[in-house]
């Protein structure tokens, strides 16, 4: 290939991999909407996909790529509902769709976003419990069920033929995309806030990528739209709080060399103060409006520990009673782990390890970097510098982020010198 071929094909690469990030969960919901085939609507954007990386490199990348896709894409999809329908019986609704589908390719500004109407349709209760976070995750932001079945601790294998089986479901049920009756609400919105506030955490890990969480700024818009849609439900603004705690930190995660910086040794005057007001409103907001749930405790954790670097109050025992809280509502691993390096803080590290004892045995923990990062955290403090190394070793092997690895590395030194 010539310098001029290569250059080309670079371009159209890189504007495809934009628009997925940018736009997939948007194409996608508007292809399924009419169809209420999910699966169907991936495919065709797929194909669509495909054919952008050939095209694209010879013919140029189109103006509006997202209209180009959404008219190749919408093509793909009538072709196979007509091989699918006798042509009596569907013809008028292939047309309806193709129709719909032409006009918003035609303005793609214009194009309806129907993504929230897709979340709380994989949300259904027709949809397996605890595949309903995990569908949304793939539709919405097209990620892999190898990285969402490390999100929710399942085998990748498994997580895959759920997805499937759960899209198929929507399809046959007829689930409708919509936002369901009040008193159908609580019960999905929780699937649909689990899904978002996943993909920030995932979005989040990866901050040091290309210096662009595209899926934590995508999580964030979503939780934005969610509150403005349903401004009654505080879970809703607890998880957007929740999430505007760790965006304030942004600037100070990496220092200048992009080497990862934990919470305790942040520089608090990089923090924005504009997230943190809007977080500590939205929260105050949430706690008024009705019970407290997962998504507000979280919050109050963050706010205190907000509150604790910024106003050098110690307040562990107060975090450690949130802590408390939050996991008798959630009976979660991950919190089990969390109250340990808290309670660390006021009780001490031999507290602390023995509290989180009862997690060596989940085969969950055994691939869960953090719980390896914070055993090898504890042990460290408990002076057992060689279940330390061992630990934070483990660490190491579990992340792909190399400035993650490059600070691990630098606690074994520092264990190993002292």
């Amino acid at each position: 290939m010539s310098d001029s071929g290569a250059a080309a094909q670079q371009s159209a690469e890189r504007a495809a991999a934009r628009v997925a990030r940018e736009s997939y969960g948007r194409l996608v919901a508007f292809l399924a909407a009419r169809t209420r085939d999910v699966a169907g609507a991936e495919d065709a954007l797929g194909e669509a996909f495909a054919a952008a990386l050939r095209m694209w490199p010879v013919d140029g990348v189109p103006d509006n790529p997202d209209a180009w896709l959404l008219t190749v894409a919408r093509r793909r999809q009538t072709d196979a509902i007509r091989r699918r329908q006798t042509r009596t019986a569907g013809e008028v609704h292939v047309k309806l769709i193709a129709d719909e589908i032409e006009d918003a390719s035609q303005a793609p500004d214009a194009i309806p976003d129907r993504r929230l109407a897709l979340m709380f349709a994989c949300a259904h209760p027709a949809i397996e419990r605890g595949m309903r976070a995990p569908l949304i995750l793939q539709t919405i932001l097209g990620m892999t069920a190898e990285d969402i079945s490390a999100a929710f601790l399942i085998p990748p294998a498994t997580m895959g033929q759920r997805l499937v089986r759960a899209k198929v479901r929507i399809k046959d049920a007829g689930i409708p995309f919509a936002i369901p009756d009040p008193e159908d609400l609580p019960e999905r919105l929780e699937a649909v806030l689990d899904a978002v506030y996943a993909a920030f955490t995932k979005g989040w890990s990866e901050i040091g990528d290309e210096g662009v969480p595209a899926m934590a700024d995508e999580a964030l818009w979503l939780g934005r739209l969610i509150v403005s849609l349903l401004p009654a439900e505080p879970e809703a603004k607890g998880m957007l709080a929740l999430m505007l705690y760790a965006e304030s930190r942004r600037a100070a995660r990496r220092d200048a060399t992009g080497a990862y910086v934990p919470l305790e040794q942040q520089d608090t005057s990089l923090w924005d103060d504009s997230s943190i007001r809007l977080a500590e409103a939205l929260l105050r907001e949430a706690n008024r409006a009705g019970p407290t749930g997962r998504y507000q405790l979280e919050a109050a954790i963050q706010s205190a520990h907000t509150a604790r670097r910024l106003a050098g109050q110690d307040n562990w025992r107060a975090i450690v009673a949130l802590y408390d809280h939050l996991l008798a509502r959630t009976h979660s691993p991950v919190v089990v782990l969390n109250r340990a390096v808290a309670l660390a803080e006021r009780d001490g590290p031999a507290a602390a390890l023995l509290a989180v004892d009862i997690l060596d045995g989940d085969r969950r923990m055994q691939s869960y970097q953090p719980y390896w990062a914070a055993i090898g955290h504890l042990r460290g403090r408990a002076g057992d510098k060689e279940g330390a190394i061992a630990a934070l070793t483990i660490a190491i092997g579990l992340t792909a982020d190399p400035a993650v690895r490059a600070y691990l590395h630098t606690r074994i030194a520092a264990l190993r010198d002292g």
